[in-house]
């Protein structure tokens, strides 16, 4: 889901989904508790990594491959190979240069395991499932931007952020009338309606916190 469009400070109404006189809604209902798919995170193609890794074994094994012909078509080999198989031969494992070459490839290939068995798109969540075939997300953005919009609509807010995790939504505002623990129930109860309302497949707890503007001068 994009983004809500508009500058930072303004109001948008968020879409809401009216319910017919029969007690039916007119959007789209969640499939039973137990038709439900996996409500786990959206998985990266992890593109950009694997484009690298694979350009970088084409060039090793494209070269490695290029010496190997000329040496069958009774070329010398050249000179980086010698001079590899060479440094291979006399350096001691405890030498410098060989830890820090095992090190430089045990962090990168730490770095490719971290990447393939970790989903990625952290600022995307989840939505609940309501067809079978679909599986929907909605970034942070755009659900701290729905809270925010929200939370300047409450009665004394002059202004809100909200910082949006995967498990919990902070949100700091600013009451320039009221009393500020008027405006934190008003503030708790009308985000809550609006985190049950993204529809996401595990909706975030929401901190609320208050305080009046600092003077000017």
């Amino acid at each position: 889901m994009s983004e809500p469009q508009g500058s930072e400070g303004s109001t948008q109404h968020l879409p809401v989904m009216e319910r017919k006189t029969d007690g039916t809604a007119s959007g789209p209902q969640p499939l039973p508790e137990g038709e439900r798919g996996p409500r786990g995170r959206f998985w990266s193609a992890r593109r950009v990594p694997a484009g690298i890794v694979a350009l970088l074994l084409l060039v090793a094994a494209g070269a490695f491959l290029y010496d190997v012909v000329a040496v069958r078509a009774g070329r010398s080999a050249l000179g980086w190979r010698r001079e590899l198989a060479r440094q291979l031969a006399e350096r001691p494992l405890d030498d410098t240069w060989v830890r820090v070459g095992a090190g430089v490839a045990a962090a990168l290939g730490l770095w490719l395991l971290v990447l393939a068995l970790t989903p990625g798109l952290r600022r995307m969540l989840p939505m609940r499932r309501t067809h079978p075939d679909v599986r929907a997300g909605l970034h942070r953005k755009a659900a701290a931007a729905a809270l925010r919009d929200r939370a300047v609509e409450v009665a004394g807010v002059q202004s809100a952020r909200v910082r949006m995790r995967r498990r919990k939504a902070r949100v700091r505002a600013l009451a320039h009338f009221r009393e500020l623990d008027d405006v934190r129930a008003d503030l708790d109860g009308v985000l809550d309606d609006t985190v049950r309302g993204l529809g996401l497949a595990r909706p975030p707890a929401v901190s609320v916190r208050v305080a009046r503007p600092g003077r000017k001068g």
